[in-house]
């Protein structure tokens, strides 16, 4: 059963990942960026291009699977999740945990760029990656995880963004230590201090 935890943890760095090295590409100087999957970096940067001038918002999402941006969005959480179908006989939790975070990944992304009020206060983190100045930082979707670990969470509005490094809403006796901790052992991580 440790495996379904190990599992969203595990698609929460792919998921880090691969925005950031495949969605995004690699910045190449004098050079177009480099991905080693150049149709999902190119469909990628149009879903950029329709968010800024959209004010946060995607259409194509409403189109379903006649949409070729929310077709590859698809094909591409399949594969990986067929992927880590091998790992079933061994590690069932584990592939049961990845099958649920690839399934919670396309319902909160589309959500969030259907309704962005709601992706505004549910994923700041994923608001900030598209609408702030830097789109090159704030890579997870669905929680914060990889982006404090790897020191890429960048918060535009203080006000707006997550209350702890976890992204979950958790009563302030919980979370006021916990941040407080780990304030101390990782102040990079700068989080709100109440209490």
């Amino acid at each position: 059963m440790i495996g379904f935890p190990v599992a969203l943890i595990f698609a929460n760095g792919v998921e880090w990942y691969a925005h950031k090295y495949i969605l995004h590409g690699t910045p190449r100087p004098g050079k177009p960026r480099y991905s080693p999957v150049p149709k999902s970096m190119k469909s990628h940067w149009q879903h950029h291009k329709i968010v800024r001038t959209t004010d946060y918002r995607d259409e194509g999402y409403e189109e379903g699977l006649s949409n070729w941006r929310t077709r590859n969005e698809v094909t591409s959480l399949l594969a990986l999740t067929a992927v880590t179908s091998l790992a079933l006989p061994v590690a069932p939790f584990f592939t049961l945990g990845t099958y649920y975070a690839a399934g919670r990944y396309f319902y909160v992304h589309r959500r969030s760029h259907l309704e962005p009020e709601w992706g505004k206060k549910a994923i700041p983190w994923h608001y900030d990656h598209h609408m702030n100045t830097n789109q090159d930082a704030n890579w997870c979707v669905t929680r914060p995880w990889f982006d404090y670990i790897m020191g890429t969470r960048i918060k535009a509005n203080p006000e707006l963004a997550e209350s702890n490094p976890l992204g979950i809403n958790l009563p302030s006796i919980i979370e006021n230590p916990m941040n407080r901790f780990l304030n101390k052992c990782f102040p990079q991580l700068r989080m709100n201090q109440q209490g």
